[in-house]
């Protein structure tokens, strides 16, 4: 069964018919093609699938579609642009934080929702902030580094 719904992400509203039990993750890959959520473990361990909803990050892939009706959502495509980063970007690739860049776009909205609820995080609640992004490549010290480089800006 389907439903009509209406979403708005990166500023932007789409209308939609979708099953009712489509996740919010499904949606914006298959149907927007907003593949730079990734789709990791589908059951809300990885991380890889963050977005922002209401400014807070949340897996995606544990969200039906039909309940982020009337919530604003930003997706890693809302974030700095293809001419211009965001600082987030900037510093996890300046500080070599990226390597198969699997996790990227989760980390970075995870980072994102941290850093504008508190703009001068300490190491440890960087590390604490960013527990539910797994990452299998850096081993975290880079962007740890990277993060408290952006904190410090």
């Amino acid at each position: 069964m389907k439903t009509p719904i209406s979403l708005q992400i990166n500023g932007e509203t789409y209308l939609l018919n979708v099953p009712i039990k489509k996740t919010l993750l499904d949606v914006l890959r298959e149907d927007l093609a907003l593949t730079g959520t990734k789709k990791g473990c589908d059951s809300g361990e990885c991380g890889a699938c963050t977005v922002l909803m209401e400014g807070k990050p949340v897996n995606s892939c544990m969200i039906l579609a039909v309940d982020a009706v009337g919530k604003q959502i930003s997706t890693i495509e809302g974030i700095g642009g293809i001419m211009e980063l965001d600082p987030i970007q900037e510093a996890l690739v300046a500080h070599g934080a990226i390597q198969c860049g699997y996790c990227t776009p989760g980390v970075v909205m995870t980072v994102k929702a941290l850093l504008d609820s508190n703009p001068h995080p300490t190491e440890k609640e960087v590390r604490e902030g960013i527990t539910g992004n797994l990452c299998r490549c850096t081993g975290y010290v880079k962007v740890v580094e990277a993060i408290m480089d952006v904190s410090r800006r």
